[in-house]
């Protein structure tokens, strides 16, 4: 069955790709405004590029255009960017580690997406570890008082992408999650997962990039 966005559809992505756009502004004045401790906006910067190219795509040919493998293999982008940027900025000393272990997912991904290898565990072991990344973070980071309380935004917004990211996960395996997600519920709420989950980040990047901290968390 092939599902096709509505005008909603379209008028969700369409405030989710704005928004993404207002945050990529946001990152890039930043970046030139900052001396040090700045490196790390690159890869989110990268990330919601993707998100809003994603979202364009859609518009313009549906959500069929997801199963390619080649929109596939480049939507990894969003939650590594994030994840990589996260690490970046907080962990500076586990960082090439991380994005050499993110990079060797992304080869698997690709492989995986072209039928050169053939296994189910590529995606659930480095998006889960790209996720978990996005959740605890931010919140080490408030707990740690390198962060503003509203950077939690982008805990928020990971796990709503999280659970949006499982749920096509299991229909793309043809098991529905919990038996409920199928289908036609997964593609009536993804574009409101889209718009959530960005605004959860953008509210918290935008309270961080206001009241930077340029310490890391040891």
């Amino acid at each position: 069955m092939e599902f096709t966005t509505t005008i909603l559809d379209q008028a969700l992505l369409l405030l989710t790709g704005l928004t993404a756009v207002y945050l990529i502004y946001r990152f890039i004045q930043a970046f030139k405004e900052r001396e040090d401790n700045k490196k790390h906006f690159i890869p989110l910067i990268v990330a919601f590029s993707v998100l809003f190219v994603s979202g364009v795509l859609v518009i313009l040919f549906d959500f069929a255009v997801l199963t390619r493998p080649e929109i596939k293999i480049v939507a990894t982008l969003i939650p590594f960017g994030i994840a990589i940027g996260l690490m970046c900025e907080f962990y500076k000393k586990y960082a090439q580690y991380y994005k050499a272990f993110l990079l060797l997912g992304f080869i698997l991904i690709i492989l995986l997406n072209y039928g050169i290898i053939d296994t189910k565990l590529v995606y659930p072991i480095f998006h889960s570890i790209a996720g978990l990344t996005i959740f605890f973070i931010p919140i080490l980071a408030v707990r740690n008082k390198l962060a503003v309380k509203g950077f939690i935004g982008v805990t928020i917004g990971g796990t709503i992408i999280g659970i949006g990211g499982i749920a096509l996960a299991f229909l793309g395996a043809g098991k529905p999650l919990l038996g409920i997600f199928t289908g036609e519920l997964v593609f009536a709420i993804i574009t409101t997962i889209l718009l959530t989950m960005t605004l959860g980040f953008t509210y918290g990047y935008i309270k961080h990039i206001k009241n930077p901290i340029q310490n890391i968390i040891d």
